[in-house]
């Protein structure tokens, strides 16, 4: 099989799906090809988010928000959106996933961690479905 390939929307691409991917990565080992975008992207990823995931060990400061395109939906195996209601380009042989989580725009990073561990086991059980074996350590 190769390399299998995810996309994770929200609307600004700043917390949830920044979140998702930065797990996704460091989880898969770079087995996974992981990609993420939102429809109205903000300027820059959410403070509170980075600062969740550094203390994961997982640097998503070098991260920007990015523009969600017809192309990376395509170009994608599984395309999961993040309880935004977004809408998103449907094209058949697609996995899709809408996983409802809480916004973390605004919040401080107390209330964010708990957003960052839902998302950390939503990565788990999706990479035990993509027979990706987790990276420990």
């Amino acid at each position: 099989m190769s390399k299998p390939s995810v996309l994770f929307v929200c609307v600004h691409n700043a917390g949830r799906s920044q979140m998702a991917a930065g797990y996704l990565a460091h989880l898969s080992g770079g087995a996974v090809e992981v990609r993420s975008a939102g429809s109205e992207p903000a300027d820059q990823v959410n403070p509170s988010a980075v600062a969740a995931m550094a203390e994961e060990g997982i640097d998503i400061t070098a991260e920007t928000p990015k523009i969600l395109t017809t192309q990376a939906v395509k170009e994608s195996d599984v395309v999961i959106t993040m309880g935004c209601g977004d809408t998103c380009p449907i094209f058949p042989g697609k996995r899709y996933e809408d996983w409802e989580l809480e916004d973390p725009a605004g919040k401080g990073v107390e209330s964010v961690r708990p957003i960052r561990d839902e998302i950390k086991q939503r990565i788990l059980d999706l990479l035990a479905s993509l027979e990706v074996a987790p990276v420990t350590g």
